[in-house]
């Protein structure tokens, strides 16, 4: 498929940048986007923050596929080099949705389970933020539970034929490319016989229904799915053997800043304003924000080690879901009438939370994963 925007964007030749370097990069580029009116920090924003016009700089910054091959479009740098640009980028509030999805774990799983081909025909594209990709897992009846999913997919001459329904579909009314889980033969264990596929969000038989928020906003969908053609090449990985492959692909979605750092733009008003009668529960906050971002640390260098880290990406979640939620039901103690900044920012997050525990697994879905964990010594 290609996008309306057809041009390729040009990224800037990148010597070795040092940590601090990308962190400066980042901070010049948010920096300059704010004082010129472009965006407004806000929480939530790796989701609800749109700006294709954003992604395109950033991608002409070198700062999308940080991690992957050069050979696809990529940077070639580790995880530590991406974990510190996306930090700074949801610490700024910024508005990266067109291109996160994509960027987080659509490329690296087809870095995984990708043939060459499939690979320069994907992640230059999204490198370049001109694919958006939108997640077609959960259904009606297969929120946390993907293994229940009840769309099919058909052999036909010359690939699939896809039928089926998605819904809480962030970004797919946008998208130009969706990642799809579909069941392609039923046996006698749910896990088996799923297959993973992307599919061209224009292709005939695609059809996307807005779910608009208690805000008003419209980031939600439902995607229908009506004998849609999709070609035997744009599977991703073997078939019938995407539980494992989702697995592996759920520890990209799960164990990232965006997992404790949605509402930093109102920890961070919050922290402004706070007195000093606020400076013990600020304390504990802080000192939880750090935890948090060791064990992202940990996860990021897991996955440099070619590991899957699981069970460390759903407790990462859990907890940094936990923690961003206890943000919120902090900020009311320091927002007062005359601080109309801070009190907008609060229902801003206080408007997003309900998604924060729900989104890549619900909590009593991550505590299982957590309790099954190989016991060690």
């Amino acid at each position: 498929m290609t996008p309306q925007a057809t041009t390729r964007t040009t990224r800037i030749p990148q010597d070795e940048p040092t940590l601090d370097d990308l962190r400066q990069r980042v901070r010049d580029l948010t920096g300059r986007w704010q004082d010129e009116g472009r965006y407004e920090p806000r929480s939530d924003n790796w989701m609800r923050g749109f700006d294709p016009d954003f992604s395109r700089e950033l991608a002409g910054l070198g700062l999308i596929g940080m991690t992957w091959p050069r050979e696809v479009g990529g940077g070639g740098h580790g995880q530590l080099a991406r974990l510190v640009v996306n930090e700074e980028l949801l610490r700024a509030g910024a508005p990266v949705a067109a291109h996160w999805i994509g960027d987080r774990q659509i490329g690296p799983a087809v870095l995984r389970h990708g043939t060459p081909e499939f690979q320069r025909e994907i992640l230059p594209g999204i490198a370049e933020a001109r694919f958006v990709f939108c997640l077609g897992m959960s259904e009606p009846d297969a929120g946390s539970d993907l293994a229940a999913v009840r769309t099919t997919a058909t052999p036909a001459d010359g690939g699939w034929r896809v039928n089926g329904r998605k819904i809480w579909t962030t970004g797919a009314h946008k998208a130009t490319h969706a990642y799809l889980l579909a069941r392609t033969e039923r046996g006698e264990r749910k896990h088996e016989g799923l297959t993973e596929f992307i599919v061209d969000m224009d292709t005939p038989g695609v059809s996307v229904a807005p779910i608009v928020d208690l805000a008003g906003e419209h980031h939600f969908n439902e995607v229908v799915f009506t004998d849609v053609f999709v070609p035997a090449h744009r599977v991703l990985g073997t078939v019938g053997n995407a539980w494992r492959q989702v697995t592996e692909q759920l520890s990209f979605e799960r164990g990232g800043p965006e997992r404790f750092l949605s509402t930093y733009p109102l920890l961070a008003l919050a922290l402004r304003h706070a007195g000093p009668e606020h400076k013990a529960p600020l304390g504990r906050l802080i000192a939880r924000l750090a935890t948090l971002r060791r064990l992202a640390r940990n996860v990021a260098a897991s996955v440099d080690a070619g590991a899957a880290p699981v069970v460390d990406a759903a407790t990462l979640k859990y907890l940094g879901n936990a923690f961003e939620n206890d943000v919120i039901a902090f900020a009311p103690a320091s927002c007062g009438p005359d601080r109309p900044e801070l009190t907008a920012a609060w229902g801003q997050a206080l408007l997003a939370s309900p998604g924060f525990t729900i989104r890549g697994g619900a909590a009593d879905v991550l505590l299982s994963i957590i309790a099954k964990q190989e016991t060690r010594p």
